[in-house]
């Protein structure tokens, strides 16, 4: 089974010794790897890059959005072709025979999305580990972790992939498996390891890694209240990190005005902080340094991890980063969006297609995604068309870019006041309901703010790609845009939004830079 690998980087000096180990190991190799450099400043190229040695005319270099790992991943699976993408963390090491191994992993069952690679975890002998060292060696529990986790490339598009408004290395992973599940789709265990060392952190790195209290705010508000214990995530220490960081807060608001209950929160607190100093210690190496360190993050903690938690609350993601699923069914407009517009066009032979309209016709049934046309077409009303004139039309559409599934249009005046002229939706739910599936898991493609509205009234999803005769204000309005029939589909299968890279396959090999 061909794969891709997928590694986010941020020009890590591990990176070398992944790609190293990546080509010098023996089994079936990857059909690209594709680095996602994203470093802010990428104006120089990644150095590590040039370590990838019998595979080096396999490595592709994208530009990352440098929005944090779950956006990275998002670039490099989006530009990766194989049937299977293998995300990779730069700082892991495959063991030897990692690539045979996971040529075992990928031969699964259908239904399977993914396969989780084992992350070991290598910590001193001679002495107990640190805090952050066993922070780190609890990547050896984690369900899915992406550090090497194989994916699907066709479960990740129906999924819509990560998502972005999750900005750390925290719960993205646990995210998408769990939208992977609750699609009906499975993750097992590989048997294939990578080494997980643990790299030089500064003494502040426990309060840095507070921030991903924000994100367990925005996994509950997406799965719910039992979001842990399906993805195998422990509770952790919030409840009692909110109850010290309270009672500090109170000390300090009650000392100019009551001492007695100053004193008594300042107690609290002061308990609060010294269990967790404890409870950091005591498993480590008790030396100067880690016992410094381990009190005065302890002091800090507790009103870090509330800070952010109650950030999560008041701060919304930008709900456009959240992930899109692929589509049941794609309903096209007709007129301006899969034919050049005509008025009133009654002729068969006067029927053009739009440019690229069967290439994303025969995309969309090679993907299995239906299709199906709503059209408004007044001209019978008006008298100036005839039904039969529309449906030689519709038919000559039909041959001309293949079948289109059920066509549904409406023959009403803008002033009938029907439910099926669009903007209203009665064409898209008479055509989600000729297709047998739901109109909130369509999406409507078409050129005017009319199409747009008719999907919003039904709950679909649409997509503008504008004409000449789409006005400014119809495309501000618009939820989403595309500029071509191409790029919606691109957007619609795969979530590759306008200024993504193009698919590596186009692009030049070795070392390619795919902007």
């Amino acid at each position: 089974m061909s794969y891709d690998v997928v590694i986010p980087t941020t020009g890590r000096p591990s990176l070398g010794a992944l790609l190293r180990t990546l080509a010098a190991d023996d089994g079936p190799p990857p059909e690209r790897v594709l680095l996602v450099d994203d470093r802010r400043d990428c104006s120089r190229p990644l150095a590590a890059a040039r370590d990838a040695g019998p595979l080096a005319d396999r490595v592709h270099v994208l530009a990352g959005p440098a929005r944090g790992p779950a956006a990275a991943r998002n670039r490099g699976w989006r530009a990766a072709r194989a049937p299977w993408v293998v995300f990779l963390d730069d700082d892991v090491v495959p063991t030897p025979g990692w690539r045979a191994a996971l040529a075992a992993d990928l031969d699964v069952a259908s239904h399977v999305a993914g396969s989780q690679g084992a992350i070991r975890v290598p910590l001193p002998r001679d002495r107990r580990p640190t805090d952050w060292e066993r922070n780190v060696a609890g990547l050896e529990h984690a369900r899915w972790a992406t550090a090497d986790m194989a994916c699907r490339r066709e479960a990740l598009a129906a999924v819509g992939g990560f998502d972005e408004r999750f900005p750390h290395a925290y719960r993205e992973d646990a995210d998408l498996g769990l939208r992977l599940l609750n699609a009906g789709w499975r993750i097992v265990d590989g048997r294939r390891a990578v080494l997980h060392p643990v790299r030089v952190a500064d003494a502040a790195v426990s309060l840095a890694k507070q921030a991903g209290n924000a994100d367990d705010v925005l996994m509950r508000r997406v799965h719910g209240r039992g979001w842990r214990e399906r993805a195998g995530v422990p509770r952790g220490r919030r409840p009692r990190h909110l109850v010290t960081a309270a009672a500090g807060v109170a000390a300090a608001a009650a000392l100019p005005f009551d001492r007695a209950l100053a004193t008594a929160a300042g107690a609290a607190w002061l308990a609060g902080t010294a269990e967790l100093t404890a409870a950091r210690t005591l498993p480590g190496p008790r030396t100067a340094r880690e016992l410094a360190t381990m009190a005065w993050t302890s002091a800090a903690m507790p009103f870090v991890a509330s800070w952010w938690w109650a950030r999560g609350h008041v701060v919304r993601p930008d709900a456009a980063l959240a992930p899109r699923p692929r589509p049941d069914a794609v309903l096209f407009d007709r007129d301006g969006t899969l034919v050049v517009d005509v008025p009133y066009n009654g002729d068969p032979d006067r029927v053009e297609p739009m440019p690229g309209a069967r290439a994303a016709l025969d995309r969309l049934r090679a993907a299995g995604v239906p299709t199906a046309v709503v059209s408004n077409q007044s001209g019978v009303a008006r008298g100036l068309l005839s039904p039969a004139a529309v449906e030689a039309v519709n038919a000559r559409l039909d041959a001309l870019v293949g079948p289109l599934g059920p066509v549904e249009w409406c023959p009403h005046a803008p002033d009938a006041g029907c439910a099926c002229r669009k903007p209203a939706p009665g064409l898209v739910l008479r055509a989600a309901a000729g297709l047998g599936v739901d109109p909130r898991r369509c999406a409507v493609v078409g050129d005017i703010g009319a199409d747009v509205e008719a999907a919003r009234a039904a709950g679909a999803r649409g997509v503008l790609v504008p004409t000449a005769r789409t006005r400014p204000e119809e495309i501000a309005a618009a939820p989403e845009v595309a500029p071509d029939l191409a790029s919606a589909v691109d957007l619609l299968l795969d979530g590759r939004r306008p200024g993504d890279p193009v698919p590596v396959a186009l692009a030049p090999r070795s070392l390619a830079a795919v902007a």
